[in-house]
């Protein structure tokens, strides 16, 4: 449960009243993606409803029942979220949009190349372009949504290509434990060659190879790699 200090206020104005909960902003976001991730009493600080939460006013169990049909703290604040809006703080709501931005990139950069060198693009390129275009950072709106209406916006500034690649590795024996773990996901076909060596061929997006070659030279300092056609 988030503490007082860290929640943030979900409010909804109906019938000439107020009516606020004070809630965990993080598992606000997961829930409303996906209602059955979150316990929902989870969500809030304190179970209460308020009509002014910084001044402590409380509703009448009256009201709640006019306005919601019940009084129970958990179905009113549920509604509240359901057609109410959260209420960020300056700080929070640059926070919280920096951090899905951040994510934001990431995913861009991980699954995307430029079409003419085949190869990801950095991801400060991709952060200028969005900065440039002015794109707006939803805070509560999902990674994936705002990632495909971010590829939208972004073509017109630098190409993209959503491509999958196939790479061979050969490691050493020795090295087999830590890089097939790390490729388990991805791996294709695997065999083991007469001298030792281990094998293997995997799939991933384009922008993620040199991520993985870099990953598996970490783990295999005379690893042989190539892509396949």
């Amino acid at each position: 449960m988030v503490s007082l200090d860290d929640a943030v206020l979900a409010r909804l104005e109906k019938g000439g009243s107020r009516y606020e909960i004070l809630v965990d902003p993080e598992l606000v976001e997961l829930w409303k993606g996906d209602n059955e991730s979150v316990e929902f009493g989870e969500l809030l600080a304190i179970e209460e409803v308020w009509s002014d939460a910084r001044a402590g006013e409380r509703p009448t169990g009256e009201a709640l029942e006019k306005t919601f049909g019940t009084s129970e703290i958990l179905a009113c604040a549920r509604i509240i979220l359901d057609k109410g809006g959260i209420q960020l703080t300056t700080s929070q709501r640059k926070q919280m949009v920096e951090e899905k931005k951040l994510q934001i990139i990431n995913e861009i950069a991980s699954t995307a190349t430029d079409p003419k060198t085949k190869l990801p693009h950095p991801r400060t390129r991709i952060e200028n372009a969005l900065d440039e275009i002015r794109f707006s950072v939803d805070p509560f709106k999902s990674i994936e949504s705002q990632v495909e209406d971010a590829v939208a916006a972004l073509r017109p500034v630098i190409p993209l290509q959503f491509i999958t690649v196939r790479l061979a590795f050969m490691v050493q024996g020795k090295d087999y434990g830590g890089v097939s773990q790390m490729l388990r996901d991805s791996i294709q076909k695997e065999e083991w060659m007469s001298n030792g060596n281990w094998a293997c061929v995997i799939s991933v997006p384009g922008g993620m190879k040199n991520d993985i070659i870099d990953k598996v030279a970490s783990r295999s300092s005379d690893v042989e790699v190539r892509e396949l056609d």
